[in-house]
């Protein structure tokens, strides 16, 4: 008996296939033997074969239009996955500065996290941590294609080394051994993805080159889910990650000088109140004096 996979990937839309072959079949086989069968059963049986199906077509169209996408078949329910065939990729528009230095920062990235991914499946006793390292270095291999094609497109000069602080890290990691290794390695890169994440943001979200725009989505996808790998490890420290900044001064709410309105700008104001009231107060008592009541002239 075949095993039936979990999930919904492409091979358990061919055990549905073949399920709803092995219906059909069926089918056939009981409209061959219902011939010999008296009129009504015959009826009968036609009706519960009609309806069978009836639900096989429902569930070969079902099947069909299930998305065969890999991707979005291990998404979270919920959470849609960005579609990056819809960004262009031609090189067009402005590249700054800052641009460069991202494309610069994606690659430094995996030259670094690459090797240490390569450490982990070595030095690491925990299969977790083997296999974190082995998904993260092979993802940063497909990310580094990504950045050097889009480099060679937007004529960036990138670096073929590790900076100084991140061979200082592969060194630690070089000599911490067991438990040891694990700790730095996850605290090393959970730190390393917590800068990069918002420095993605802001070149994805205000880049005017459209190829350095799908490539910092790309590095976005990429990065969260380096996070995650990361903290599913079970020993992130996440009291020892840096705050967020405090809002900027812009954004605060205002404090009791900035509200005071300027010395004497209250003045004329309440003088234009009383000066309203007083006109109203005068107005009336006038009004009850000196117009006649049309009470008393028709008085006889």
């Amino acid at each position: 008996m075949a095993v039936r996979p979990s999930g919904t990937g492409p091979s358990q839309i061919s055990f549905a296939l073949v399920d709803l072959m092995r219906s059909a079949l069926r089918i056939s086989a009981h409209q061959d033997q219902a011939r010999s069968w008296p009129e009504d059963d015959v009826f009968a049986v036609d009706r519960m074969l009609q309806w069978r199906r009836r639900v096989s077509v429902a569930a070969l169209v079902a099947v069909a239009l299930f998305p065969l996408d890999p991707q979005a078949a291990h998404a979270e329910p919920g959470v849609p996955v960005p579609p990056n065939g819809l960004l262009a990729d031609r090189g067009k528009g402005d590249i700054s500065e800052a641009d460069r230095d991202f494309a610069v920062k994606v690659r430094l990235a995996g030259l670094w996290e690459i090797p240490a991914g390569e450490m982990a499946q070595e030095k690491s006793e925990d299969p977790r941590i083997q296999a974190i390292g082995r998904d993260i270095a092979a993802q940063h291999e497909a990310l580094d294609k990504f950045v050097r094609d889009a480099a060679k497109k937007l004529d960036v000069t990138l670096p073929n080394k590790p900076n100084a602080d991140q061979q200082g890290w592969l060194a630690e990691m070089r000599e911490a051994e067991g438990e040891d290794f694990d700790r730095v390695y996850i605290a090393r890169l959970r730190a390393a993805h917590g800068k990069i994440f918002p420095a993605i943001a802001t070149i994805r979200a205000s880049t005017r080159n459209d190829t350095v725009r799908k490539l910092a989505q790309r590095a976005n996808q990429f990065v969260m889910t380096h996070m995650t790998l990361l903290e599913s490890s079970g020993i992130v420290d996440f009291a020892a990650l840096p705050t967020a900044p405090p809002p900027a001064a812009a954004n605060a709410a205002p404090n009791a000088a900035q509200v005071q309105p300027p010395s004497g700008a209250g003045a004329p104001v309440f003088i234009i109140v009383v000066i309203v009231l007083a006109s109203v107060a005068i107005t009336f008592v006038a009004t009850r004096h000196f117009m006649p009541n049309p009470r008393r002239r028709y008085r006889r």
